[in-house]
């Protein structure tokens, strides 16, 4: 093992919290996966050197806000998704998609009018707010110290799991990978992933394993449109589908009999009803990767509430760290669910040099709350995954993300867009194919 090797820029955007040194020790992590796997894969005596760039990590964590269409800007968060003042406190609301958005209306029970949100806010308390908009099945979240997080029961089952949880399911024996040149060395080609996520740790997971060579297939049910601006900043390397898998379990089958890995992103158990459970898949597909994605973690009271980066922020105490007098803040990038997107990248491409050297079906699970307290206890500068050699590649200076950010046509436009910040040596430097609108492809394998 080479090691992780670092560019320091001082200057990249960084908050209260040690988001920079979260984000460097994530990213790294990939990349030694990553470097690890191709090595076995091409039969290198060693694998090859990580290089994490701060400058090409922070142009990363920001890929929705680096993102132009035809040199528009997307809009990341919509009218009704932000903090709000209630009557004893703060609380944050998440309404991007239509289907939110109605419950949140609908739970208040005012029109779709930020004057009226905010009055009708102004009225109550946050947890009342919080406990009434999840029960229609909308999502708020109220403001909490990291001392009323600690206390909260769903923050004690999240303290009791590791980072990355990571699981061996069956006795399945190791499966045949051919083995791939190392020009350029791409890790996962050839490998088959069924992705089954959302906006945004989980698609960030997939985009990283498509450029490092995997075939992902994106499924989605077409009644749940994803939002077209996140679909183009998550959809490099991709193709996207949709499925029902309520009427088609036919072909979701047949997919299943050919994919390596399969991670979802939805809330936990929320699948278990199509046979979607890691145990049931690995019956079905043995030797295959589970990945699994969520908000809050698989265990405690919270297990199975839908949740984005900026509710896991606003309960867990990050929003009151990062706030001021004037009222709670935020972190300068989505990074939990940048960080774990990488982290589960990292953690697919692990479980996959164990299977092909061990066998057993695996799985892993991560949670953006799990991030969230490894970043608020303190993420050490030079942290390195499983013990890799972290060394200072020396520093540079931070002028912006320009020399990280590329163009290219697609069928959605003129993109500009973040190259990927995953990085050793002999590995891809960028996707080889841009995002297609979503739903537009078919159903199967390439």
């Amino acid at each position: 093992m080479t090691g992780i090797k670092v560019v320091v820029r001082e200057g990249v955007p960084q908050g209260r919290l040690p988001v920079r040194e979260l984000a460097r020790a994530c990213v790294g992590a990939c990349a030694q996966a990553a470097a690890d796997l191709g090595a076995l894969r091409a039969g290198l005596a060693e694998s090859p050197g990580a290089l994490v760039d701060d400058g090409a990590v922070a142009a990363a964590f920001l890929s929705e806000r680096h993102l132009l269409i035809n040199g528009r800007a997307p809009v990341t968060f919509a009218p009704l998704s932000r903090f709000w003042r209630t009557a004893d406190g703060w609380v944050r609301t998440h309404a991007n998609y239509p289907h939110h958005r109605a419950r949140l209306l609908a739970a208040l029970g005012v029109p779709d009018d930020p004057a009226a949100v905010e009055a009708a806010l102004a009225e109550r308390s946050a947890r009342d707010v919080e406990d009434t908009v999840y029960a229609a099945g909308g999502l708020a979240v109220a403001l909490r110290s990291p001392a009323e997080w600690a206390a909260h029961p769903q923050a004690a089952e999240v303290a009791k799991r590791p980072l990355i949880e990571h699981g061996r399911l069956d006795g399945a024996p190791a499966r045949v990978v051919a083995p791939i040149g190392a020009s350029p060395l791409l890790p996962a080609a050839g490998l088959r992933v069924l992705d089954l996520t959302r906006v945004l740790a989980g698609p960030v997971a997939t985009r990283t394993l498509a450029l490092l060579g995997a075939d992902v297939l994106r499924l989605d049910a077409p009644h749940l449109p994803e939002l077209p601006d996140q679909h183009a900043d998550t959809g490099f390397g991709k193709r996207s589908a949709t499925l029902d898998l309520a009427t088609d379990r036919r072909t979701f089958e047949e997919l299943l009999g050919q994919a390596d890995v399969v991670v979802t992103g939805y809330r936990p158990g929320a699948l278990d009803r199509f046979g979607l459970s890691p145990e049931a898949l690995a019956e079905r597909r043995p030797g295959v990767v589970v990945a699994q994605l969520s908000a809050w973690g698989a265990y405690g009271p919270w297990a199975g509430r839908r949740g984005f980066d900026s509710l896991v922020q606003a309960a867990t105490g990050i929003a009151v760290l990062e706030g001021s007098a004037d009222g709670p803040g935020a972190l300068p990038a989505q990074a939990l669910d940048h960080g774990t997107g990488y982290l589960l990248a990292a953690a697919v491409l692990r479980a996959l040099t164990e299977q092909a050297r061990e066998g057993g079906s695996r799985s892993v699970r991560l949670a953006l709350a799990r991030t969230a307290l490894w970043l608020t206890e303190g993420v050490g500068a030079t942290e390195g995954p499983r013990g890799a050699a972290v060394d200072d590649a020396g520093s540079a200076p931070y002028d912006g993300p320009q020399r990280w950010l590329s163009e290219t046509d697609s069928a959605l436009g003129r993109l500009r867009y973040a190259r990927s910040p995953v990085s050793f040596e002999g590995g891809p430097v960028d996707w080889d194919r841009p995002p297609v609108p979503w739903g537009t492809d078919a159903a199967r394998w390439g």
